[in-house]
């Protein structure tokens, strides 16, 4: 699927791919929470997705959710988040998702996906905000449109040399110049 440009903003053109999330629930062995949810695929957006969450399966001991209408856009700033993902072994999508309050219609409270990212940048914010976030691999096609996003806007600071510790001025715990002498400053004389 190639990646579509969304224009947003004055004279900003972003690339950008629409993608829907599904949810699963499934049923585990723990008396105390018989059920967990966790970031089933992120797939390609279809107008037949509608724009609203639906069931898309559901069983005896598992409940999948679709949740259509999500835009990912690449950002030139955050080059190096993307350049990050794509250097990986396993290139991802991130999901930051929330647990609802009440359910849709009078049935259970589910998992709501409100962010989808291809940024290690935007997945480490989220975690830092102790937000839920799951990954799940990225397409082929995907990888290679934030590939050529990276290498044309990820420039790689080169590394500044560092100077040897024994070039640095000497410093007291607290940070003031101090020096190291060689005389003896204390003890008796000679002793011949």
């Amino acid at each position: 699927m190639p990646a579509t440009i969304h224009y947003s903003g004055w004279m900003s053109p972003r690339p950008s791919i629409e993608v829907a999330v599904i949810m699963r629930r499934e049923r585990i062995a723990n008396r105390w929470q018989p059920w967990r949810w966790v970031l089933d695929d992120v797939v390609p957006q279809e107008a037949a997705f509608g724009k609203e969450p639906r069931i898309l399966h559901q069983s005896e001991d598992e409940v999948r959710w679709l949740h259509p209408g999500f835009t990912v856009e690449l950002f030139r700033d955050d080059a190096e988040g993307y350049y990050l993902n794509v250097t990986t072994a396993a290139p991802c999508w991130f999901v930051l998702w929330r647990m609802e309050e009440e359910g849709p219609a009078g049935q259970e409270p589910i998992a709501r996906p409100t962010m989808v990212s291809l940024s290690y940048h935007d997945a480490g914010r989220w975690l830092d905000a102790q937000e839920t976030v799951e990954q799940v691999a990225a397409p082929p096609h995907v990888v290679d449109w934030m590939r050529s996003f990276a290498d044309e806007h990820y420039v790689i600071e080169p590394k500044k040399r560092q100077r040897p510790e024994s070039f640095k001025p000497l410093q007291d715990r607290f940070g003031n110049p101090a020096s190291v002498s060689t005389e003896k400053k204390f003890g008796g004389g000679d002793h011949g």
